[in-house]
Formats: C-alpha cells, structure tokens, sequence
C-alpha cells in the first residue's frame, strides 16, 4: 500500500501546479488582516448596550474571518463577528434572510413544545440602524451573531458518549425544521454538495492544468478516475423521487456542534450559513465522516487515518433517537453510500482546488490541500473496507 507522506520541502518550493492556472482560477479574495481599530469600529456598529472592549480571530473556518468580540456589558459578554467571503457567497443577503427564517422557526417550535434540556440557536445580532448586516467602505458584507455561552466544540471526536451527542444534535437540527417546506429558503450555494459538479469542475481544472506528477498526485488521479460513476448515486436518487428534498444544514462537522461546559451535552449547531433545500444524506454522510476519523482532517499521520465503526453506531444511536419520525425506508437504504460519498467528495474538492491553485480553501502552505485530499480518500478506502459493518449497524438501528 502507497504510504501517503508529503514532501513539504517540495511543497514549499511553490513549484506545485502550472503558474498560468493558478492565475486564471484565483478568484477568491485577498483578506487582509483587518486592523484592531478598525474591527472595533466595525464591531461596535453592532452593539446596541455596552462598550466593545477587544475583537479577536475566532475558530478555524476555511471560509468567512470570523472573530470574537468582548463587551462591557452585564447581558451579554461577548458576540461573534464575521466577514462572509463574498467570492464564496455570491449573494450574501440570501444567507441572512435563511438565518432570520431558520431561527425564527426554530424559536416557535421550542415555544410550542419545549425540550427537556438545554438547546440554543445562534441569534442575529441587528445594526444600530436595525438592519441584519452592515457593509464596510470597501463594500465587505459583516455580520454578527449571539455567542453560545458556557459552550466549546472539538475537532475530534472525544469518546463514544460524544459521538452520540452529535447525532442527536444533528437529529435535533433536522427535526425542529422537518415542518418548514424547503422552498421557503433560497439555494445560498448553488451547487453545492452536488457530486456530480465537483466532478465536472476536476475533469475541466484536471485537464487545463500542468502539475508536477509525484506518488501522492498520482493516487489521487487513479482514486478518482477509479470512482467517477458513483458520484451521482444520490443526486439519482433524488431526481427518481427515492429521496426527498428536505432542508439541510449543508457543513454538520463535529466543530460546529457547541457542547456545553458543564453538562457536556451537545446544545447548538452553529454555522448556518449553508443551511439549503437538500438531501438530509449529505448531513448524515459529512457528520459521520468527521466525526468517525479519531485523528482528524488535518493530521500529518496518513496512515493512521481510519473510520471508526463505535463511532459511527454511537452517532447514529444519537441521530436516530430524534429522526426517526420523519425517515423513510429508502433514507435507511441510501445512508451508507451517503457516508462513503461525502467523505469521497470532500477529497475530491481538496483535489481540485489543490490542482487549480487553492482558489476556494483557505491554505497554510502550497500542498495543504493535496494533504487534505489525502486525508479524505484513506477515509474513503476504510469506510469501503467495512461496508458490511456499517450496513449491519444501519439495519439493526432501524
């Protein structure tokens, strides 16, 4: 078997893909690391009671700056602040416009039949001017949002008794909106989770682009080419009508599962951003592939890299003890290939935008991507190894 290690002197060499395809495909923006007062300028168009005090980087996300502001205030002492990355998000508006119809929802749900333990939904924070965002003079989109007091997430999963806390935090996500008809949020993403267009997007980066060849880019060209056709087994699935186009959260990873402090009982799924009409799979396959590889996304120890099957039944116990009333028998019969889906196409976007010259993932150095993809097709290999397990504990949970 390949031992999947990469060279970072080589990588850091930048001598990685073509110069002219980088060029062509870099459209996200240039962040600037924002100065202190000008985010505190920026924070305090927010603050309705007390004063800002400081605004730090917050969290890790590949995506928006998000940062953590501190208030002199005896209601609440801290909120969070984030820049959507509007190359990304193309119509930022629609997110909050989601966000507000989500949360309100939500809200008159737990009003209506209130849960016997604590769950929080992030709340919009209103401008000054009682507006749901506020544009700096650059034209960037800002937003900010109620902190989940008391609360911490991990990027790894910390036991089987964790694992089940997520799932129910993702069952109790799908629950609260099972009621509320998907046509009444916008598509903040087009395309995405769709397998089939990421695919599209490699084969036409793949073939304009000139990389420089080594084992690790040669495993991952021969996994894909290996893979192509099960790439439309759920989008099949949903255009038959065997599966029905619900709402979804669209990026349920275990770090944006807020555990409380004390209880350490899940309390908040955060991150709504991607929240769309959708395949509830999606959900259940990038929650279960996150959380069921005990050495993370971004571990250096490629070989170590497995799916964890008590994981992935004490996840399952959780989800399913909230989501079974709106399940059919046809969810059941396309979970497994939801798993090993996700965790293919998560690999196959690393993939592609390490070939295009990282343009959509925020990266620490040129191959991080390529480590990544890496990350996500071992996982992939293990999941596949033990189908007849995973099927097993999907049938018995049933």
């Amino acid at each position: 078997m390949l031992k999947l290690k990469l060279r970072y002197p080589l990588s850091l060499s930048g001598n990685y893909v073509g110069s002219s395809i980088g060029q062509i495909m870099k459209t996200t923006e240039n962040i600037k690391t924002q100065g202190t007062d000008n985010l505190i300028t920026i924070a305090e168009q927010f603050t309705l009671q007390g004063k800002v005090i400081s605004v730090k980087a917050f969290g890790s996300g590949n995506i928006n700056d998000t940062f953590l502001v501190t208030l002199d205030s005896p209601r609440e002492q801290y909120f969070v602040l984030q820049r959507i990355n509007t190359q990304v998000f193309r119509q930022p508006q629609l997110i909050m416009q989601n966000m507000c119809i989500y949360t309100e929802h939500v809200r008159k749900r737990l009003q209506h039949t209130p849960l016997n333990r604590r769950w929080e939904v992030p709340r919009v924070l209103l401008t000054k001017d009682i507006q749901d965002h506020w544009r700096d003079a650059n034209g960037s989109f800002w937003r900010a949002i109620s902190f989940i007091q008391g609360s911490q997430s991990f990027d790894t999963m910390q036991n089987q008794e964790y694992a089940k806390e997520i799932g129910y935090a993702l069952g109790m996500f799908h629950n609260l909106i099972s009621d509320l008809p998907p046509e009444k949020l916008a598509d903040t993403l087009e395309g995405f989770h769709i397998t089939p267009r990421y695919l599209q997007y490699y084969e036409e980066v793949s073939a304009k682009t000139h990389v420089q060849k080594s084992p690790e880019v040669n495993y991952c060209l021969q996994f894909v080419s290996d893979r192509k056709i099960f790439a439309h087994i759920l989008e099949n699935a949903k255009v038959t009508g065997r599966l029905p186009l619900r709402l979804m959260h669209g990026d349920p990873k275990i770090n944006n599962v807020m555990f409380d402090t004390a209880t350490q009982q899940a309390v908040s799924v955060i991150d709504l951003d991607t929240v769309k009409p959708g395949l509830v799979h999606y959900d259940i396959g990038d929650c279960l592939r996150s959380g069921c590889n005990p050495v993370g996304e971004e571990t250096e120890q490629w070989e170590s890299v497995h799916f964890d099957t008590e994981l992935c039944q004490g996840i399952l116990q959780g989800y399913l003890s909230v989501a079974k009333e709106f399940l059919t028998e046809n969810d059941y019969i396309y979970m497994y290939d939801a798993i090993r889906l996700i965790a293919f196409e998560l690999g196959l976007r690393f993939f592609a935008d390490y070939l295009a010259g990282n343009v959509y993932f925020k990266v620490k150095y040129p191959e991080h991507n390529l480590a990544r993809a890496l990350v996500q097709f071992k996982l992939t290999e293990s999941i596949e190894s033990q189908e007849k397990t995973i099927r097993a504990i999907i049938r018995d949970m049933k």
